[in-house]
């Protein structure tokens, strides 16, 4: 079977891929979140912060516990047999993030407000 060149080839390289990916997620979305909502400023960076290394944790769970497993078992049932790489990628990432942006808005405002509603 034909190996794809342009994905992690083993472990230690899906890590170093999952820790950079996510480490830019986390520092890019919860600081944007909390700044549309309190305003953009200095204070409100620092703030955000604290709870960054709370929400990589939970990030990484999610998408090694939840997300991942979930996209591997729909994805076949949407992608062919002869669907190319670009095809295939395209379907997991946008499930991915779908799964994701689900379970993060939900999952994040229990995280920014201290409590679960």
């Amino acid at each position: 079977m034909y190996k794809e060149d342009r994905l992690p080839q083993n472990a230690k390289e899906g890590i170093v891929f999952l820790l950079i990916t996510s480490i830019i997620s986390v520092n890019t979305i919860a600081p944007i979140i909390m700044g549309m909502e309190r305003g953009f400023s200095k204070e409100i960076y620092l703030e955000t912060l604290k709870i960054i290394p709370f929400m990589w944790v939970i990030v990484i769970l999610l998408v090694k516990l939840v997300a991942g497993p979930l996209v591997g078992r729909i994805v076949p049932k949407f992608a062919g047999k002869t669907d190319g790489f670009n095809a295939r990628i395209l379907l997991t990432t946008l499930l991915n993030v779908s799964v994701l942006s689900i379970l993060l808005t939900i999952i994040g405002s229990w995280v920014g407000s201290k409590q679960i509603s």
